[in-house]
């Protein structure tokens, strides 16, 4: 909820300029980047379950901070402490213990459904939530007091919804060195790696500078809500069938570099349209079509490739090149922003993305699950 809104906010905070707020988005992938592999270590030996929760408490507090923060340091020390509560990758292990290898795929497939929907909800809902005073709460500041409440929704959801996994089950997920090392040595994984880092690079940067092209088109900050609801039902509506299509004719490798390609055009046209309100409305439902099949169907493409003996190392690894990517694009698109302009800031995505495309060809796309050795 805070990405289509945190770039607009700068008069909120002392202190804050392009790059500090590049730095309050970027910072929560860092922490998250630096601790998702010792929370799944930490889940292998004391449960799922507790580990998640004290994630959840983190964020809360990292919330709670955010929200009473008058300056942008207090507000990146918030944003560093949600991003403590690194418990992706442990969500995802848990998945892997609690299904079985026939439908681990499709499990697999639904979370990275599930997050491109969720994410679509925040675009819209966050920009309008903004918009109100609450109890003392407006703007940014409403979002993160928003998010305590969720954070003790996902509490209550956990106890009373989700099943407990034994020890036996958590048996096939433990992350070991070796594991680390077998994975990360595997070049179908680390595409997958870089993929998703170079994703969620983009993702960020961009969103840097989305809100202020909107801005900059005439469109007003009441109405971004519509306009990012107007784009998500648009690229969903090409997505899904993308999806269902692209799995059905055994066409995912060349689905998955037209979207790369599509993603790289959407950000280029960017740059020549942005003075032009449908100019960067057709630009943002061409990148959310690219990203949202690619948001769902890397970790799909894990699950595939990777056997269950190595599942928590995998899904490690790929949470933890998830959020250094998106770190790196709030940090460094927003230094980029800073010394020379929005067009430095796409460009940097547009250069990674292309890198992307390019080593994304030597992949193989698995038709059935295969093991890693």
């Amino acid at each position: 909820m805070v990405l289509p809104v945190l770039a607009l906010a700068g008069d909120e905070y002392s202190g804050s300029n392009t790059f500090m707020l590049g730095v309050a988005l970027g910072i929560y992938g860092a922490t998250q980047a630096l601790l998702q592999i010792p929370f799944g270590l930490l889940s292998d030996r004391f449960g799922r379950k507790p580990l998640i929760v004290i994630g959840l408490i983190l964020f809360a507090a990292g919330s709670v901070i955010a929200a009473s923060a008058d300056t942008v340091a207090g507000l990146i020390i918030g944003r560093a402490l949600q991003g403590a509560g690194a418990i992706a990758g442990v969500i995802m292990a848990m998945v892997s213990d609690l299904t079985t290898l026939e439908n681990r795929t499709k499990a697999m497939a639904s979370i990275g459904a599930s997050i491109g929907v969720a994410f679509a909800l925040a675009l819209i809902v966050g920009p309008w939530i903004s918009s109100y005073s609450v109890m003392g709460f407006s703007g940014v500041r409403l979002l993160f007091a928003v998010t305590v409440v969720l954070s003790l929704a996902g509490m209550l959801i956990l106890f009373f919804a989700i099943p407990s996994v034994s020890s036996l089950q958590q048996k096939t997920t433990q992350v070991s060195l070796q594991q680390l090392r077998i994975v990360g040595a595997n070049k179908q994984c680390v595409l997958l790696y870089f993929g998703v880092f170079v994703l969620h690079y983009v993702l960020m940067a961009s969103f840097l500078v989305v809100p202020l092209l909107l801005e900059q088109a005439d469109i007003l900050r009441a109405d971004h809500s519509w306009v990012y609801l107007g784009v998500m039902l648009s690229s969903f509506v090409v997505m899904v069938p993308l999806m269902i299509v692209s799995e059905k004719m055994g066409i995912v490798k060349q689905s998955l570099l037209a979207t790369i390609a599509l993603l790289t055009a959407a950000i280029i046209a960017m740059l020549w349209l942005y003075h032009l309100a449908w100019g960067i409305i057709a630009c943002l439902v061409a990148f959310f079509i690219a990203f949202n099949y690619l948001e769902a169907n890397l970790p799909s493409l894990l699950s595939k490739i990777l056997p269950p003996e190595n599942k928590g190392a995998g899904s490690g690894l790929f949470a933890t090149c998830q959020f250094l990517g998106a770190a790196l694009g709030g940090v460094v698109g927003g230094g980029l922003y800073q010394q020379w302009g929005l067009a430095a800031t796409l460009f940097s995505t547009a250069v990674l993305l292309s890198a992307w495309f390019f080593v994304a060809t030597g992949m193989t796309i698995p038709v059935r699950a295969k093991q890693v050795r």
